[in-house]
């Protein structure tokens, strides 16, 4: 008997420390892949391309019914409607109303969450397998059209609660759970929270989705999933996984394998070895709570060589922005930059706890990694930039005229989101239900009650932009490698910037852009010092015609001193309607755009159709690394919530803000001096 005791509590301390890892190595996945590929397609046909790089728009971050959380917000859309949608058709949001693009998208990639892919239509079903276990019974019939209504809300609600912590993520977590799981043999964690058939039949349906979309030359699609993961006390460490092509594994990586990022960018690379090329995109890093960009790695242990290596072969990019926030910077971080309390979101993912900004901004995150530089001689954080969406409807909304939600039935309305007053006998059934988890009270404004909730806090945000040779696979993928890529808050503003030593003249050449490219690197590339000499940027951005004038396009300094001392400078580079930046504060004066409340029109005849300069760092030190990024504003414009507001006769909330600046990011270049010793700073694997 004392012996059992202490044997089974050997296997609980296993098991513990397993879990403490963030590795469920008891539950790992076989690295199969195979060709997704449709019996139907043909090869690429010949494509036309552009040495000088065209822009193309898209969003590589999708949830469809696929997605449990989606599900339970009333998502029906499939991966084929959403990528119908991405190319211009009109699909239903869960309250029923068409969604449609104001202009189409030229890649789109589903990345619906690995963890419990399909499970929830399945537990929806009473005729499936998982359908008919005890606990799917609340579940059954949800997305009935009957159910797609705003009185589903607390139902909704409940189940998200229930099922995240009973049957779906706290399990993942609970060292007893996993003690028992092990006991019993259960290698793929508990029946109860997965089936194999089911989640592998949901992958295939969405992997084949994305081949049957791929029109190469046309529109773009991606095998893509979300691999969903938190540390400790909710802090957000999500990723989503992109593959180059039809080779992808039979079942994606996720939580029930590991909630360590590490292991998945070792079974990225165990895929890369294989044939299966892939890349994988942090995101929200603002809900991090400091975690996303931390100093040292999972277990706690400096960052070695390797680790360095390893991310950046498989983490090239991060999304800088999307419906839950940019993470760009932090008003604590950058004091100042006047821009960095843009679209601030400061609580962690689905969390009222506040989440630590160091360690959670890509400017942050770009700084330490120039510390790591001086200290360690390597940098786990040398990505380009990209946005997205993160819309659970299918359907992305980019638009802030047209912002309709980003989790269905949820957030559907502008009442849910806060916006506009609640109607009285609505707030009634909010007050008499379980509604709390999003919800968390109401305010009341000049004798009116609007609801309280992090929804205030959404915005249409963003896409992903990348400068390729033809709008492919390849072509496009190649970008993402290479961080050829920018990110944008909606608008399809159109960025260039280029290092070189020889492009002071570049304007003034035949083709700039030809020249730009023979004579220097592009953004995501390195630049290296050349006799002390100071590099000159060429700046360029043009505006989506659809959209505001710009403002004024800035670049974004950090550096480090020898001594391991970070800063970081912001300097306006172009002006808009002839104005110059001031040489003492480096910043353009106001152009007067202004924007009318009751009607959201904008100042006509004010801001520029395209801005362009050649610059020098009037602080270049050619001792010091550095790092250099574009952030493009546009004119104000209406926030979304003004939108709804003024479309529901209401004037705009008081308390939040009323007017935006639409702006889009490039990746950096970095600047390495000789005594650096980094002369490779790009790791890419050997067929990229």
């Amino acid at each position: 008997m004392i012996l059992f005791r202490r044997t089974l509590v050997a296997l609980f301390m296993l098991v513990l420390v397993v879990w403490l890892s963030g590795t469920n190595k008891v539950f790992s996945l076989k690295d199969d892949i195979r060709d997704f590929s449709l019996e139907n397609d043909v090869s690429e046909p010949q494509l036309d391309s552009n040495e000088n790089m065209n822009a193309y728009f898209g969003d590589l971050h999708v949830h469809t019914r696929y997605s449990f959380d989606a599900y339970i917000f009333g998502t029906k859309a499939t991966p084929d409607d959403a990528y119908k949608y991405a190319k211009g058709d009109i699909i239903k949001h869960p309250l029923g109303f068409d969604m449609q693009l104001e202009d189409p998208l030229d890649f789109y990639a589903v990345t619906d969450h690995a963890a419990w892919l399909g499970m929830l239509p399945a537990y929806a079903n009473p005729s499936t397998v998982p359908g008919k276990m005890d606990f799917a019974k609340d579940l059954h019939g949800l997305n009935d059209i009957e159910n797609l209504t705003t009185d589903s809300l607390a139902r909704r609600l409940g189940l998200f609660r229930g099922l995240i912590t009973g049957e779906l993520i706290a399990p993942t977590y609970n060292p007893i759970k996993l003690l028992k799981a092990y006991l019993q043999e259960d290698t793929i964690y508990g029946t109860k929270a997965y089936d194999r058939d089911t989640h592998q039949s949901a992958w295939k349906d969405s992997a084949e989705a994305a081949e049957r979309h791929n029109d190469p030359g046309k529109f773009t699609t991606f095998i893509a999933y979300e691999f969903t993961s938190s540390g400790i006390g909710q802090s957000n460490l999500h990723r989503n996984v992109l593959f180059k092509n039809s080779i992808a594994p039979v079942q994606p990586f996720s939580i029930v394998d590991s909630r360590n990022p590490e292991d998945l960018w070792d079974w990225m690379d165990n895929l890369r070895a294989e044939g299966a090329e892939s890349l994988a995109i942090p995101h929200n890093s603002n809900g991090s709570n400091g975690q996303m960009f931390k100093m040292v790695d999972w277990a706690g242990n400096p960052f070695s060589k390797n680790y360095s290596e390893k991310r950046m072969r498989n983490e090239p990019l991060v999304e800088i922005t999307q419906v839950k926030g940019t993470s760009d910077s932090h008003p604590l971080l950058s004091p100042n930059d006047e821009w960095a309390d843009f679209e601030i979101m400061n609580n962690r993912v689905a969390s009222p706890f506040y989440s630590r900004p160091e360690g959670s901004y890509v400017r942050n995150a770009y700084l330490r990694g120039l510390t790591l530089e001086s200290e360690y001689d390597l940098n786990p954080y040398k990505f380009g930039l990209v946005g997205a969406s993160d819309t659970h409807t299918g359907a992305i909304s980019d638009n802030e005229a047209d912002f309709n939600s980003k989790a269905g039935i949820i957030d559907g309305t502008s009442e849910l989101r806060g916006a506009i007053p609640i109607d009285p006998e609505f707030k009634k059934q909010i007050e008499n239900s379980d509604m709390n988890i999003v919800i968390s009270g109401f305010k009341t404004i000049e004798d009116k009650d609007y609801i309280q909730t992090t929804y205030t806090e959404w915005g249409a945000s963003g896409l992903a932009a990348v400068w390729a040779e033809n709008n492919t696979r390849e072509s496009i993928y190649n970008a993402f490698r290479r961080k050829e890529t920018f990110a944008t808050t909606g608008s399809r503003i159109k960025v260039r910037f280029f290092a070189g030593y020889g492009l002071e003249d570049v304007l003034s050449q035949k083709n700039p852009v030809a020249f730009a490219y023979s004579q220097g690197v592009t953004m995501g590339s390195d630049i290296f010092e050349s006799d002390g000499k100071a590099p000159s940027f060429l700046v360029w951005a043009l505006r989506d015609s659809k959209r505001a004038p710009l403002d004024r396009v800035q670049v974004i300094k950090g550096w480090t001193e020898l001594s391991g001392k970070t800063h970081e400078e912001v300097f306006d580079v172009a002006c808009s309607d002839g104005n110059k930046p001031d040489p003492k504060t480096n910043r353009c004066p106001d152009n007067g755009a202004d924007v009318n409340l009751k009607n959201c029109e904008i100042s006509k005849n004010v801001g520029a159709n395209e801005l362009k300069t050649v610059w020098k760092d009037p602080k270049f030190d050619s001792s010091i690394k550095s790092f250099y990024y574009v952030r493009v504003l546009e004119n104000p414009t209406c926030r979304w919530s003004t939108w709804d507001a003024l479309k529901s006769g209401n004037d705009p909330r008081p308390d939040i803000p009323s007017v935006i600046q639409e702006r889009a990011w490039s990746s950096p270049i970095w600047y390495v001096p000789n005594i650096s010793g980094i002369r490779a700073a790009n790791i890419l694997p050997d067929d990229v």
